[in-house]
Parts: structure tokens; sequence; C-alpha cells
């Protein structure tokens, strides 16, 4: 798990690379606006967050695989699918974050669920939960996609009181329940994009 003394390990000139170093730089330019300027300034390091409103086709693992189930497409895996994801719903993510700014704490927190499950397991979840007959078909996992992603929120339970109180199963049925009221026009649009380089 990551605590928030893990400084990063970035290949700068990888395909993820814009991703992870837009993160960093704006842990740094917000932390050079506090101590040069006095600004009040907050960092939430926020972890993988689900529920309602995601958007289908934004690439990441949760609307991806139910968007797959419920056009009858197999699941696509990138990787062996032994790589790791914690989940967190949307309202315990936004409770925490509103903790984190009712407090005067100016360096980085991490919020999100620290219940970690592998890409194939949660594969399997959705195919139960959508009481589809999908398989999953696998493909090669993209350049510098993390294996773990995991927080260790022990600073979050010891400063903000704070820890997620919806389970994955719950807040699975509540994001599949809002998939599953889109027409079948919004399911198709834009599945065939391609967004193999940020899913999972």
């Amino acid at each position: 798990p990551q605590t928030e003394d893990y400084y990063g390990n970035v290949n700068t000139i990888g395909p993820r690379g814009v991703y992870d170093e837009a993160k960093r730089f704006q842990e740094s330019i917000t932390m050079a606006y506090h101590t040069f300027h006095g600004v009040e300034t907050r960092i939430v390091r926020i972890f993988n967050t689900y529920g309602p409103r995601m958007r289908l086709n934004d690439g990441r693992v949760i609307p991806a695989f139910i968007g797959q189930a419920l056009r009858g497409e197999d699941l696509t895996i990138f990787g062996d699918g032994m790589q790791t994801r914690s989940f967190c719903y949307v309202d315990d993510q936004v409770e925490g974050i509103f903790r984190l700014l009712n407090c005067d704490y100016v360096y980085p927190v991490n919020i999100g669920n620290p219940d970690e499950i592998t890409i194939k397991d949660f594969a399997e979840e959705i195919i139960k939960l959508t009481g589809t007959d999908q398989k999953v078909t696998y493909h090669p996992l993209p350049v510098n996609d993390p294996l773990q992603r995991q927080p260790d929120i022990t600073l979050a339970k010891k400063l903000l009181g704070w820890e997620p109180k919806v389970g994955r199963a719950e807040g699975m049925k509540i994001t599949y329940d809002y998939f599953r009221s889109l027409s079948q026009e919004e399911l198709q649009k834009e599945e065939h994009k391609d967004f193999s380089g940020f899913i999972h």
C-alpha cells in the first residue's frame, strides 16, 4: 500500500508520463504557493473512484467492463489480470475531501479505499453482477501501466476520522443500475474508440 511519503516512480518520456508528471507538478506548485505566497492549500491524493454518472467511454475499467457486458461483448483485460486496483465509491471520496478541506493540514493525504482486488477477479464480479455470460479476453498490458493501486489511509483515519463506508458490492450495484438505465443508443456511442492506453 502506498503511503503519503511515496515520491513516485515516473518514466517521464513514457506514454503515461504527462499524466503522472501532471499530478506531481500540481502538488509541487500547490506547495510552492503555500510556502512562498502563504496561500491556504490542501493536497488530496485520490485513488480509483467510481459511481453513477461516469462516462461510458472514459477508458476506466468500471465503465469499460459494464459497457461491454451490457452490449453483449467479451470483457477486455490488458495484461494477465493480476494487476490490482482499489475502488472508492464517490460518496465516500467526496466526504474525505470535504473533511480535508475543513482541517489545516497542508501535506498530501490519501483518500481512497484500501480494499484491493485483481482486475481478473473484478471482471468475474462484473459478469456475476450483470448476469451475463461473457468471456474474458486478454490483450498486452500498456507500457508503464501500474501493477498495483492501493492506498494506505492510516493518516486519513487519524487526521480526519475518515474511512470508506460503502462496500464494493453496494457501490457497484448502484453504479450498474445507473448504466443499465442508459439507452441502447448511449451504450453504443463511441464504443469503438480505442482507449486501451488508459484502461486499468
